[in-house]
Order: structure tokens, then C-alpha cells, then sequence
């Protein structure tokens, strides 16, 4: 590995993992566990999550070691995290695996482990690393339109045994494809934990309920109009990861990031990989990574690689995007993104646009105003037409001009 770094001049690495494993994140009707039954509640990172992410904070100290400085510097790695509990504390175990103190780091003789920014925006406001995204009209028109489609009408009927058995046995009033996965996880969380299963919950089930799974983030990310779906959703994020590594791809003496590590979800990594075109249709488990390395080989040519790490026990596997050779030049790189990145993705999800709502409201308040002058105005006048000729002033004047005259 450090004989890689020497030759092909490493520039830079992003990182985007899913977080470690977590307690359910909600129980289902009948459910006999509930949320008091687990240490943290609901959604909240185990401490097996917070070993897998350890050792991945490990694997990736071992894979960049002469690239990455032994000791955490500031200047070479920055970290985000969307703002979720389970996220930003895999970030943190991520880091203690990464950069364990050393020398002059050492606060506590006796901690193994110092503090590391992660850096956050709230939920509410997150727009980078949280899909699939609600606010695309256009988007969930898509949906609909997939609903309709004939591989989504054959999977639907082929698992209608199993849908309908989950709506009876969970006290659910309404299962569907889409709302299956939520109670196949709930399960696979219990189940991972040791936690007895009802009866109903067979091997078969199971694997009938992760096959169902696993279509719901087909469906969410592609099986129709994959392309377009990605430059509403995972484009967004492929968008600023682009703009990053060209960006880091330009010679500057005072660049020194070597390092961006991001924390989110499945969803986020199945979005992003599905506009890459290298999803392979599963649900990403949990610690999984998906790596972006930038590189300049000795000729000068900027390249990048696609890894997948999705199994602790192997290394991560090279992911080639489509229309490129493994190591992918840059240009060809953004040439090729570029179809699944949207320059102006408000328009093409069909939102209003609010400089829009704003003029329509002013000329509507403009027109209004100007309406109720107009009858003002129409009515002074019919009431001026109405009054008796002695009561405009008229005879007065007449008197005026008779007297000056005499």
C-alpha cells in the first residue's frame, strides 16, 4: 500500500460509510419488544456498532498508512455526519480506530482515545446526505409511475402471501413492497440481538421479507427511470463529491485535506451508488463503505478508483463505472457523472420557484389596490352625477358672476 502512494502521487480520499449496527427503529403493533427493551430506545448505535466501526476506523488507518500522518492533524481530514445519534457516534468510533493518540495527543495516560470534530447540520436542513429527499414533486410522480410498472405489479403478486401474512400477524393496518422492509428490519434487529422471534417468523419468511427488502431500495433508487430518479436523489451528493475531487485534482502547494470521511445511512449509500450506476441492487449492511481515491500517476494523468468495502472479512472490491476502465481518468470521470448530475434540479423536480410566488403575490396585491381606486373612483363620480346642481356650488358662483358683472 505504501508503495502505491509512492508511485501513483495519492492526492485524496472521500469516504462515505453507513453507520454500525443499531436497535430497531420502531416496533411493530404486536411486537413484543418495545422500545424500553433496548439500552439506548429505538435507532440508537449498539455497542457491536461501535466495534464495527472501530475496526473500520482500523482497516482504514492500515490501508492509508504513509499517505494519512500517523497522529490526527486537522489540516488532513475533515468529518461530516448527518444529525442522527447512530451516525455521528459511528463517526466517533470510526475515528478512535483511525487516529488513536499518540506523543504529545496523549491527554490521559490511560485513554486510548481523543476528541475529533464531526461536524453536522440539523435535520431539518440536511440536503447533502439524507435520501431519498421529499421535497421533488417530480420524484414522487416517479414513484407512482414505478408503481405501475411491470416488474413492480410481478413482484407484488408474487410475495402477496407474505405481505398479507405480515398485516395479520403484526397488527399493521396497511403492508405494501415499499412498508414491508420496516418490519424485516425490526426483526433483523431482534434476531441479530438474540431476541426470540414469534412463531410466524420462519427461515422462509425471513428470506422471503430481505428478498421484499432488498426491492424496496431498488424501487426507491432505480428499476424505472433510474437515471432520472438519481439526478433527483444521489445526484445531489455525486454532484459535490465531483466538485470535490476536481477541485483537489488541481496542483496547490497550500492544499493539505487528504481526507474527507462522511457518515450517513443506506439510503445514502444506495442513492449515490445507484447514480453511479454500480448499485448492486442490496440493502448496504451495516459499517459499509463506499471509497473514492484520486490519484496523479507519473505521466500526470489524474485518475480515480471505486472501492466497496461491505465485508469485514475481505478487502474492499473495485467497482468499475460503466464506460470506464477501472482506474477512471478524471475527465472521463465527470464526463461520464455528469448524466446522473442535474445543473438545476428545482427546476426538474418541478418546483415552484419562490422568486416566482413572490412576484405573483406582489402583482396580485399591485392589481388589487389599483381595482379598488378604480371603483372608488367610479362611485365618487355616479354620486357626484346624482347630486342637485345647487348643491355643487353652482348657484353661488352664478350669483358671484352676476354681482361682479352689475
Amino acid at each position: 500500500v505504501v508503495d502505491f502512494f509512492i508511485d501513483m502521487f495519492y492526492l485524496v480520499d472521500l469516504i462515505l460509510f453507513r453507520h454500525g449496527d443499531r436497535s430497531p427503529i420502531k416496533a411493530y403493533p404486536t411486537d413484543p419488544y418495545q422500545e424500553n427493551d433496548w439500552p439506548q430506545g429505538f435507532g440508537q448505535l449498539s455497542q457491536e456498532g461501535m466495534r464495527q466501526h472501530h475496526e473500520l476506523g482500523q482497516f482504514l488507518r492500515k490501508r492509508y498508512k504513509g499517505f494519512l500522518n500517523e497522529s490526527y492533524d486537522r489540516h488532513e481530514i475533515t468529518v461530516r455526519s448527518t444529525d442522527y445519534d447512530r451516525t455521528l457516534m459511528s463517526a466517533e468510533a470510526n475515528l478512535a480506530g483511525l487516529y488513536p493518540p499518540s506523543g504529545q495527543q496523549v491527554f490521559r495516560p490511560e485513554l486510548k482515545w481523543q476528541p475529533i470534530p464531526v461536524h453536522t447540520v440539523p435535520q431539518s436542513e440536511e440536503r447533502l446526505l439524507s435520501f431519498p429527499q421529499g421535497d421533488c414533486p417530480r420524484y414522487k410522480q416517479l414513484m407512482n409511475e414505478t408503481e405501475h410498472t411491470e416488474e413492480f405489479i410481478n413482484v407484488t403478486t408474487t410475495y402477496q402471501d407474505v405481505i398479507e401474512l405480515v398485516r395479520t400477524k403484526t397488527g399493521l393496518n396497511k403492508t405494501t413492497v415499499e412498508t414491508v422492509w420496516s418490519v424485516y428490519d425490526t426483526l433483523f434487529c431482534e434476531s441479530r440481538h438474540n431476541m426470540t422471534l414469534p412463531d410466524w417468523v420462519t427461515p422462509d419468511v425471513m428470506e422471503m421479507l430481505r428478498v421484499l427488502k432488498d426491492f424496496g431500495f431498488q424501487l426507491i433508487f432505480g428499476v424505472y427511470k433510474q437515471q432520472e430518479k438519481s439526478r433527483l436523489q444521489g445526484g445531489i451528493l455525486l454532484g459535490e463529491i465531483v466538485k470535490n475531487l476536481s477541485k483537489m485534482a488541481l496542483i496547490d502547494p497550500k492544499q493539505r485535506l487528504k481526507m474527507m470521511m462522511l457518515s450517513a445511512h443506506d439510503t445514502t449509500v444506495a442513492a449515490l451508488q445507484a447514480s453511479l450506476n454500480v448499485f448492486n441492487g442490496k440493502q448496504p449492511p451495516y459499517a459499509s463503505c463506499q471509497i473514492f481515491e484520486l490519484y496523479r500517476d507519473d505521466n500526470g494523468s489524474v485518475s480515480v478508483s471505486l472501492l466497496y468495502r461491505n465485508d469485514s472479512s475481505m478487502e474492499p472490491y473495485p467497482q468499475q463505472l460503466p464506460g470506464c476502465s477501472l482506474d477512471c481518468p478524471l475527465d472521463e470521470f465527470v464526463k461520464i457523472t455528469k448524466l446522473s448530475i442535474s445543473d438545476n434540479r428545482d427546476k426538474e423536480c418541478q418546483v415552484p420557484s419562490e422568486r416566482t410566488d413572490k412576484e405573483v403575490i406582489i402583482i396580485l396585491a399591485v392589481s388589487g389596490a389599483l381595482l379598488l381606486l378604480l371603483i372608488s373612483l367610479l362611485f365618487s363620480l355616479l354620486c357626484w352625477q346624482k347630486e342637485p346642481l345647487s348643491s355643487r356650488g353652482y348657484h353661488h358662483v352664478t350669483n358671484q358672476e352676476v354681482a361682479e358683472e352689475s
